[in-house]
């Protein structure tokens, strides 16, 4: 079923109560569906979405962060050499378009730093990825190049 085969109904349209019409309105009388007393059943009122009954709202009372952070911060996507080892085979050149085939890193990703940890015994051809110390030196030992 779908929304254009459902069958109309007859009276499905109501219409709207008129509050504040008195007691014969359907509506209860001299209150009209407010209840009795309190902010809410004055006139006027208009409900905030942080009021909370008088209490401290919420955003007021959580702590503000304290600094301030960079608009032009590159951040990296990190891949470890380990990584590497179980992805690639001997003599595979590493780059950005070859880990996103891989799914290494994620389609979106544009800066990818290549870290140290775990252990490179093959010998890979890293092209233009930033990367650390540790980790070009163990490339270099395992045999392998960097561009």
């Amino acid at each position: 079923m779908y929304l254009h085969n459902i069958p109309k109904r007859n009276k499905r349209k109501h219409k709207a109560k008129r509050l504040g019409r008195g007691y014969g309105s359907g509506v209860g009388g001299h209150t009209v569906g407010r209840g009795t007393k309190g902010q809410k059943s004055r006139a006027g009122h208009k409900s905030l979405v942080a009021f909370e009954g008088g209490n401290t709202p919420f955003f007021r009372r959580i702590p503000k962060l304290s600094g301030f952070k960079p608009i032009n911060k590159i951040g990296f996507t990190v891949v470890n050499l380990d990584i590497l080892q179980a992805n690639y085979k001997s003599g595979e050149t590493v780059n950005i378009s070859t880990l996103k085939d891989k799914g290494l890193v994620g389609n979106r990703v544009e800066n990818v730093k290549i870290l140290g940890e775990g252990e490179l015994k093959k010998k890979l051809t890293i092209d233009n990825l930033p990367m650390s110390k540790s980790a070009q030196e163990k490339i270099i030992n395992a045999g392998g190049t960097i561009k």
